[in-house]
């Protein structure tokens, strides 16, 4: 966890209130996004292979969820010195996982550039995707920006600019390019997971609700190759329940301390701009 005292206060961050990426990032329906992003990524048994051989994502799933949305956190609100440190320590991380995957016989290594892109287009994607179902329009225009923004998250884990998508087009066409995906043992794993974590039997309904709206929007051949059952003409129920559901939220709940923080600091940005125009054009006004 970051330190929300020690953010620079005229620093808004790789991104900053206007951009794409903190009106996605910001929204409830992120929590369902990533949980498809992590349903995906697992079909790619190289990736796969590397969560299941260094992660402790068996013995203590919600410990990495919460990393994992710290990270996004912290590299989308956090100032550019907590972004790139965050960045810092993933790519240290990755230096250090490498193996042989179990199914395929074949040699990973995580900071592999082709693993990264297919984690990053994945996670991208998603998001967006969650967002358009369940938070509010994102017009083409928007997307294309949103996608073009996350290169610099993509660059923070390792990633050249020039290799990663940088329209809603070129992401799509790379993800129809990534064919050798398949459910392996850890894929399963990770599926069950997902959808039911360990937690107390009363809790497992509210878990429930944002499994069900990411079963929805995946790929329908994803869910064929999970075996997950699901009857289409239920989508948009799904969709007008949880659209309403994640409105409420972004009314009810304050968000995350780092989100809260980054928002008074974009708003003291924006009053001290304001000020030193003032003052400026103060002597002006004086001569009229």
């Amino acid at each position: 966890m970051i330190d929300q005292h020690h953010l620079d206060p005229t620093d808004l961050g790789l991104f900053g209130p206007d951009s794409v990426t903190w009106r996605i990032h910001a929204d409830p329906a992120g929590l369902i996004g990533g949980l498809r992003a992590l349903l995906i990524q697992a079909l790619h048994p190289l990736a796969m292979a590397a969560v299941a051989q260094y992660s402790d994502f068996r013995q203590d799933p919600w410990g990495r969820l919460q990393r994992t949305s710290d990270y996004l956190m912290i590299t989308t609100f956090g100032d550019s010195a907590a972004a790139e440190a965050a960045g810092t320590r993933v790519r240290a991380l990755h230096r250090r996982v490498r193996g042989v995957d179990d199914v395929t016989g074949r040699p990973y290594r995580a900071d592999d550039p082709e693993l990264l892109l297919w984690v990053h287009a994945v996670e991208v994607h998603s998001f967006l995707t969650a967002y358009r179902r369940y938070a509010g329009p994102v017009s083409d225009e928007d997307a294309d920006q949103y996608v073009l923004e996350m290169v610099r998250a993509a660059e923070l884990v390792g990633l050249n600019e020039a290799d990663v998508p940088q329209t809603l087009d070129e992401l799509r066409a790379y993800l129809r390019s990534v064919t050798d995906l398949r459910i392996t043992p850890a894929a399963k794993e990770g599926m069950k997971l997902v959808l039911s974590p360990p937690m107390p039997l009363p809790a497992r309904p509210l878990w429930g609700v944002p499994a069900v709206a990411a079963i929805s929007i995946l790929p329908r051949h994803v869910r064929r190759m999970y075996g997950i059952p699901w009857f289409p003409p239920v989508d948009p129920f799904v969709r007008a329940y949880i659209y309403s559901l994640t409105r409420s939220l972004n009314i009810l709940l304050p968000g995350p301390p780092i989100l809260r923080e980054a928002r008074a600091r974009a708003r003291r940005f924006a009053g001290d701009e304001k000020d030193s125009g003032s003052a400026e054009e103060a002597p002006l006004s004086a001569r009229r």
